[in-house]
């Protein structure tokens, strides 16, 4: 009965989640369009593709085997997911060269996606263990995406709140992805892949 009970909890919660995330998506999209018909700036309309993709996983997943029901793990991972939507379009940038880096984030993020497929997850949640693809590299490879892609962001949107946000967004992250390891490492096949595979997020560093 109490399994029952988290279950369905769960897809409520679920179901919440991803109208609340198809109203803040909205939200953002708008800016970014807007904000790429007033400068013809394409970086805006692949951060919106990028997100969307992302979104497009998410309702798109595969059911998991199993799903933590720890409040802090759903704590930090919608709030990992949503605070980067709130990043806003900007006037200047401290370093206008680094649309360089938010392409490469955004391509990274979009080779993780396509690695992960259908298992994509938003709170940590046993599927099917991917180690193909970016997989092969580091055990992380949407993390790293997230890094360079919200970096390049913030330097060439420079204000004090994408600032703010930016530190925001990558602390949740970071406890997400150990929170996420943490239960992942239940699964003694998800442990060997961790000895194979040391890296979390960017090669020979971390």
């Amino acid at each position: 009965m109490k399994r029952s009970f988290g279950l369905l909890n769960s897809k409520v919660v679920n179901i919440a989640i991803g109208i609340f995330m198809a109203a803040l998506w909205g939200w953002f999209a708008y800016r970014h369009v807007v904000a790429f018909q007033n400068t013809n700036e394409w970086a805006y309309l692949l951060f919106c593709a990028s997100e969307t993709l992302t979104a497009a996983f998410f309702m798109f997943r595969t059911q998991p085997e199993t799903v933590s029901v720890d409040p802090l793990d759903w704590l930090f991972a919608v709030a990992g997911t949503f605070t980067a939507l709130l990043f806003s379009p900007a006037a200047w940038g401290i370093l206008p060269v680094a649309k360089s880096m938010l392409v490469m984030g955004i391509t990274l993020q979009i080779l993780g996606l396509v690695s992960l497929n259908r298992s994509f997850a938003l709170v940590a949640a046993k599927r099917q263990i991917k180690t193909a693809g970016m997989y092969r590299f580091v055990r992380h490879p949407l993390y790293a995406g997230y890094l360079l892609l919200f970096t390049g962001y913030i330097l060439t949107n420079t204000t004090l709140m994408n600032v703010v946000l930016f530190v925001m967004t990558m602390g949740f992250l970071y406890v997400r992805m150990v929170r996420e390891e943490k239960h992942l490492a239940l699964d003694p096949a998800y442990g060997q892949y961790m000895r194979q595979v040391r890296y979390r997020v960017i090669p020979f560093m971390f």
